[in-house]
């Protein structure tokens, strides 16, 4: 499957500096994700060029740590208190208070700002969600269950009591198990859902839910560690990554039309969920 979205977007995520490089490198979030620290950094080490290029930073001056798994992220957003970061939805909700979090910038896919979430099964197996209830699901998302239940259930299904869950690094090999009746169903984001047409399963599935639109989430700041100016500044520089020469073939790659400054009022009905499940 395509690279995701989070990952050029961890990378985007360095210049997040002021007019001086950062004290303290970007913290870059993929929870849940298949994409190791290495591969991740090489990634990161050549969008970078681009983006101080773009936004006008001094070469070499924009750095970032990255971690593919949730506790982590938390403990780096303590530890290194970045004023920005590429996190997903479900960290900017959990961590917005205690650090001050607003969105900055949100990327555009396939010409929408949002996504859906979907459980498959084997076709005919199951008629309902509620007929999953203590059978096993898997998936990469499940990384984090309170925004699985909290935003993508929308409350209505708490995954650690409803389901028996089985986290997955890989789509595909959920996929597989599925496949082969090892689990009994798989919860994909968009862009793992699109690239279903492309594996090859022996048996056909079909989709039991689907959520609501949820709106993507690119790079946050710390409100409060942070000025408007910088957030500005970064923004626009983001902005600009898919329309310059280099950066339109990297955009490209990641599957990203384009990066825009985001009004943070656009998350607010995903945190009044957020606030009522708790």
């Amino acid at each position: 499957m395509k690279k995701t979205c989070f990952t050029l977007l961890a990378v985007l995520l360095a210049p997040i500096a002021s007019i001086a490089a950062p004290d303290a490198p970007i913290v870059v979030c993929y929870p849940g994700g298949s994409v190791n620290a290495k591969d991740a950094n090489a990634a990161m080490g050549s969008m970078l060029r681009v983006v101080e290029r773009v936004g006008q930073w001094q070469a070499g001056s924009l750095n970032s740590v990255f971690t593919a798994k949730a506790d982590e992220c938390r403990k780096l957003m303590d530890d290194k208190n970045p004023k920005f970061a590429i996190a997903s939805l479900g960290i900017f909700l959990e961590q917005r208070d205690r650090h001050h979090l607003v969105p900055v910038v949100q990327p555009t896919i396939n010409g929408i700002t949002t996504e859906r979430y979907r459980v498959i099964v084997q076709k005919g197996k199951f008629n309902s969600l509620e007929e999953l209830k203590g059978k096993t699901l898997g998936g990469t998302v499940l990384d984090a269950p309170g925004f699985i239940g909290k935003i993508v259930f929308a409350g209505k299904y708490h995954p650690e009591s409803f389901f028996q869950l089985q986290a997955s690094n890989q789509a595909i090999r959920a996929l597989r198990s599925l496949d082969k009746g090892e689990i009994d169903a798989v919860i994909l984001n968009e862009q793992q859902f699109n690239g279903l047409a492309s594996l090859n399963l022996t048996n056909p599935i079909e989709t039991l839910f689907t959520s609501e639109d949820i709106p993507l989430m690119g790079m946050v700041a710390d409100g409060k560690n942070s000025t408007a100016e910088e957030r500005t500044r970064l923004g626009n520089a983001l902005a600009g990554m898919c329309t310059d020469a280099e950066g339109k073939k990297l955009c490209e790659l990641f599957g990203v039309d384009s990066f825009a400054l985001v009004n943070p009022a656009t998350f607010e009905p995903m945190v009044k969920l957020w606030k009522k499940g708790k």
